[in-house]
């Protein structure tokens, strides 16, 4: 086993971000991925034109990728949000509203999986009181992935950097996911692993692939330290992969990392052709 009996697919908001939106599709088709994964790419609206969303769909038709993965709204990210769902207000009402759209997106692409980042903690706001929106919110979004067949993915980031995000754990995530599921009783809520924010937690990955691929969603890798590309941290990624294939886990394995000071078409030169 090894990398070469992975399913890759590149993330293009953290991936080709030296290109424009609308060219970055056809830029990871030419470095030989078929399949590609998007945080939610309008910043600064949840709802964005309907010629927007459009040109957005051809790009990637004109491709020849396929969509595997999109985030709802999730504020300004990259920058200091980590979510928009369980901050009252403004923040949570965008959500909501970004709700149908994303999931329309997704749907007019095949798109079966979408994420939904939690939020920051918000000063002076009862902890309480933001996860119970949060909750709220996630069984709404959860309704739209059900009704495109979709899966609604909960994912755990960092503490170091991402220092106000709740969900800095594996179990933490989880727990959230079963309180949807239960919520739903439509069990199409699941765990979002990404190893490099979870090895910046600290945790024991094979400890977590055993405990969690069942309820697994989706993987994301990047190298750590430094959230490169493979080998250029200390991550044995090649063998947790080995490990979640053998536990069971089938599905694509998101390429999240930064390509550093090279391009990114010259960033995949770990990846076996």
């Amino acid at each position: 086993m090894g990398f070469a009996d992975q399913r890759f697919n590149v993330n293009l908001s953290i991936l080709f971000t030296e290109l424009p939106l609308l060219e970055r599709p056809a830029a990871a088709a030419a470095a030989g991925f078929t399949a590609v994964e998007l945080w939610w790419p309008w910043i600064d609206s949840p709802t964005p034109a309907q010629s927007e969303l459009d040109a957005l769909k051809k790009a990637v038709e004109d491709a020849g990728v396929q969509l595997t993965g999109l985030n709802f709204y999730a504020g300004r990210l990259p920058g200091p949000d980590r979510g928009a769902l369980s901050v009252p207000g403004e923040e949570s009402e965008r959500f909501r509203a970004n709700v149908d759209v994303a999931a329309g997106f997704a749907a007019s692409l095949g798109c079966r999986a979408l994420n939904a980042l939690y939020g920051n903690r918000v000063e002076g706001v009862d902890p309480a009181e933001q996860d119970a929106l949060a909750l709220e919110n996630l069984v709404f979004a959860a309704r739209a992935a059900d009704r495109i067949g979709a899966i609604l993915l909960i994912e755990a980031l960092n503490r170091p950097e991402s220092p106000a995000y709740p969900l800095v754990s594996a179990p933490a995530a989880v727990g959230v996911v079963d309180k949807v599921n239960d919520t739903t009783g439509m069990d199409n809520a699941r765990f979002l692993m990404d190893l490099y924010h979870l090895s910046m937690n600290g945790e024991d990955l094979p400890q977590v692939i055993d405990r969690y691929a069942a309820r697994t969603g989706h993987v994301q890798i990047a190298d750590n330290p430094g959230r490169g590309a493979p080998g250029t941290g200390s991550l044995p990624l090649e063998d947790l992969l080995d490990q979640l294939n053998k536990a069971g886990y089938d599905g694509w394995v998101g390429l999240e990392y930064k390509p550093g000071d090279r391009p990114s078409a010259e960033a995949f030169d770990w990846l076996p052709r």
